[in-house]
């Protein structure tokens, strides 16, 4: 299977522009971008089927230009709803670093990373007026949809102009790197044919683009979002057990396609591994293969194998092995409190919100419900120590099957 048609069974290609772009992609070798603004100091696993895509045309031979955007994440792209916060640049210049290191990592220093500060910190208003902007006309501008969409509500000169910026940004990387193609999401297709339209007027040349569906969960949610946060690409902010918890839990409605999105693996492969799955869909098997694939490519096999036992010490209660750093992450989010002494397990288990009553705090115990540290608690004469703490700090509680809590205690 040649790189385009591969690219439409994955179901990776939307809008595109350019008669001949399928030949380009299938039968030579160019030079492409994919940009980002650097809004946060980390991407997210939003940003990542993108990547996988760029980096899937690097392997078929073709050279990533990735750009962050330094002066375009000063303006900020507009929003369907409402303006965005302007980003002050020390903040903006930790996020460009962050994103600089991780897009380097994944390539594998393969690809040439760019920042259109460069370019834009020193080019004169008049003169941008002059050399872009007369080439640009108002009316192409308010057909946009991102535009449009916002002409209701109200939208600044500001955020206007942040098209002719992205346009700008192609047409550089046009003349100095010899990049005839921009990659993006779908919802960055006005700004591609803007860079398109201007490159045409300025060079006389024809540039190509193409964009990617937005990827969603069966509910029409963004990929990646869980409970309204991100799931970070840095594992200081989201770690691989994290990752792993959200990928292994993927909907079965969806998991094929994820597979196409996000891995490597072969059409062949994926067909197997869809037969398999849903012979015995209880396995999870493509779940697990999504959350291998995406792990070791973004953190290695060693956070893979990491992610997964601490998800099996978990699923299994035996947690006393676990150390505090570990504790920390596979225990992030659940009902956490500081343990201010040592206390029968009665009186703790009410303390804290745990159960309700001591009546039902005997129950629990009587029923072996109750663990600590992944040792059953049947005795209703028990003190919970901090001797008895993991690393002398973590108290882990399990209630029932799957209900968990962690106290703290605080030296």
């Amino acid at each position: 299977m040649k790189l385009y048609e591969e690219l439409v069974w994955r179901g990776l290609i939307k809008d595109v522009a350019g008669d001949d772009l399928e030949k380009k992609l299938n039968d030579e070798k160019i030079t492409f971008y994919w940009g980002t603004d650097p809004t946060a100091d980390s991407l997210h696993l939003g940003h990542y089927s993108s990547l996988v895509t760029a980096k899937r045309l690097a392997l078929a031979g073709h050279h990533p230009i990735l750009l962050v955007g330094g002066a375009t994440g000063l303006i900020g792209d507009p929003r369907p709803t409402s303006e965005r916060e302007i980003i002050q640049k020390d903040v903006l210049q930790k996020n460009l670093e962050g994103i600089q290191k991780q897009v380097s990592k994944i390539f594998d220093g393969k690809a040439t990373v760019v920042n259109n500060y460069d370019w834009m910190k020193e080019y004169n208003y008049l003169e941008f007026l002059r050399d872009i902007g007369k080439y640009i006309n108002v009316n192409y501008m308010l057909d946009k949809d991102i535009i449009r969409r916002r002409l209701d509500t109200g939208i600044t000169y500001a955020e206007f102009s942040y098209t002719l910026m992205q346009g700008y940004d192609f047409l550089y990387l046009y003349q100095n790197h010899n990049c005839i193609m921009q990659v993006e999401g779908s919802d960055q297709w006005g700004n591609i044919t803007t860079g398109i339209d201007l490159i045409k007027k300025k060079l006389g040349k024809d540039a190509y683009g193409f964009t990617m569906p937005l990827i969603l969960d069966k509910f029409g949610h963004k990929f990646g979002k869980s409970e309204g946060n991100a799931l970070w690409l840095d594992l200081n902010k989201t770690s691989s057990y994290e990752l792993y918890q959200y990928l292994i839990n993927t909907d079965d409605e969806m998991i094929i396609h994820y597979l196409k999105v996000f891995t490597f693996l072969t059409k062949e492969e994926i067909e197997q591994i869809e037969k398999e799955h849903f012979e015995c869909p209880e396995k999870r098997l493509a779940q697990q293969t999504l959350a291998r694939e995406i792990i070791t490519d973004l953190h290695g096999k060693e956070e893979y194998e990491k992610a997964l036992r601490l998800s099996q010490v978990l699923f299994n209660g035996d947690v006393s092995n676990l150390t505090g750093k570990e504790i920390e992450e596979v225990f992030h989010g659940v009902p956490s409190f500081k343990i201010e002494k040592d206390e029968n397990i009665l009186d703790f288990l009410v303390n804290y919100g745990i159960v309700t009553s001591k009546r039902e705090a005997r129950e629990f115990l009587t029923n072996g419900s109750i663990t600590i540290n992944g040792e059953k608690i049947i005795d209703f004469d028990y003190i919970v120590t901090k001797q008895s703490a993991i690393e002398n700090k973590y108290i882990i509680i399990r209630r029932g099957k799957k209900k968990y809590y962690l106290g703290i205690y605080h030296s």
